[in-house]
């Protein structure tokens, strides 16, 4: 259930500060949120799954962690990028 090569490489694009740009927070973020979409609509159907639960579980803990750190260090920054992905804070 990994993300395609073509689809990261277009989120990076999309997110990144600068030309190969791939560990900044936005992009981070933006890929984190990727990945949580996806385990989210796979637990939909698969209610059973209690491995790739803890999994998300632990993605959303780690996007909220980032997100805090950019909201801490710029608050421009995280407005922006949470304003692109539409997550609600």
């Amino acid at each position: 259930m990994p993300l395609n090569a073509d689809e990261k490489t277009q989120i990076i694009k999309d997110f990144a500060r600068e030309e190969g740009d791939t560990g900044s927070p936005e992009v981070q973020v933006a890929l984190l949120t990727a990945r949580i979409k996806q385990v989210a609509t796979h637990l939909r159907e698969n209610k059973q799954d209690t491995h790739n639960r803890r999994g998300l579980v632990m993605m959303v803990g780690k996007r909220n962690r980032l997100l805090r750190y950019l909201a801490r260090t710029d608050r421009q920054r995280y407005l922006d990028l949470i304003g692109r992905l539409g997550l609600r804070k």
